[in-house]
């Protein structure tokens, strides 16, 4: 049995989370955080996420939470200040982690590699399995196609969303440029305006969308002559992310330290 304490319960990604975990046989929903000062501290995080009570309330201290709940792994998709001192108990507490935290600057992901010598962590932008399996799919369009297509990368999201473009959409940038042997910071365009000539060989086009509810839309298009081709991901609910984020949890328990990804997850690499 896995015991997970969720990160950020309150919000609605936690409490899809809590649901997942509640719901998946092996898993354990040990308890939940939420940031200090919140109205739902002391809550049961079973009425917070709509199962019903189960005895464990939400905490406002991460590593009492854990300690509490004889937690062997947190899940934590808060925000990148908040899941770096999450971070910082689990390598004391020798605990694993499942981070789907966006918006992470090269610092932050410093931070986890260098905590990933220490202890287990699953780091992805993104835990749908979908999104993974679309990771693995444009790499090989791109190397099939070659420099004759061009590539553009279109995401959209809701009008909260508070990092631009998606972490998604950025790994999804990182990957085709490795595939396609690019230097992402010389070959991705983010924005375009005024004159601004024709298309240079070898752009990777990162492309934001804000409105409404859109839970996350990603598009890798593409463009050849006389034809295209789009590979698109829709996600019409965060149920999904939640399952991966829990399966990841489920695949993590007793691996050594290391910073693994949701390709690994599944299986897609070792």
């Amino acid at each position: 049995m896995v015991r997970v304490v969720v990160a950020g319960a309150g919000g609605k990604m936690g409490r899809n989370i809590a649901v997942a975990a509640h719901n998946t046989q092996g898993v354990e929903l040990a308890g939940g955080t939420e940031m200090e000062g919140s109205g739902l501290i002391g809550r049961d995080i079973g009425e917070l996420a709509g199962i019903g009570p189960i005895g464990k309330t939400v905490l406002a201290d991460f590593r009492a939470a854990m300690q509490k709940g004889n937690a062997d792994m947190a899940i934590d998709f808060t925000a990148p200040e908040a899941t770096i001192r999450h971070l910082a108990a689990a390598v004391e507490l020798k605990k694993g982690m499942v981070i789907g935290t966006t918006g992470m600057e090269k610092s932050h992901q410093e931070e986890i590699k260098r905590a990933s010598e220490k202890i287990p962590i699953v780091f992805a932008p993104n835990m749908s399995v979908g999104i993974n399996l679309m990771l693995r799919l444009v790499c090989e369009a791109a190397n099939a196609l070659g420099e004759e297509y061009d590539i553009e990368i279109i995401e959209a999201h809701h009008r909260l969303k508070k990092d631009a473009p998606s972490g998604t959409a950025m790994k999804l940038a990182e990957e085709l440029a490795r595939a396609t042997n690019k230097n992402l910071d010389e070959a991705g365009v983010f924005a375009r305006k005024g004159m601004i000539g024709a298309r240079k060989r070898g752009e990777i086009g990162i492309q934001t969308i804000r409105a409404g509810d859109i839970i996350g839309d990603h598009t890798v298009l593409f463009g050849g002559l006389g034809e295209r081709i789009e590979i698109t991901h829709r996600a019409s609910s965060r149920e999904t992310f939640a399952l991966g984020a829990v399966r990841a949890a489920l695949w993590l328990e007793g691996r050594a330290p290391g910073l693994y990804s949701m390709m690994n997850v599944l299986g897609f690499s070792s």
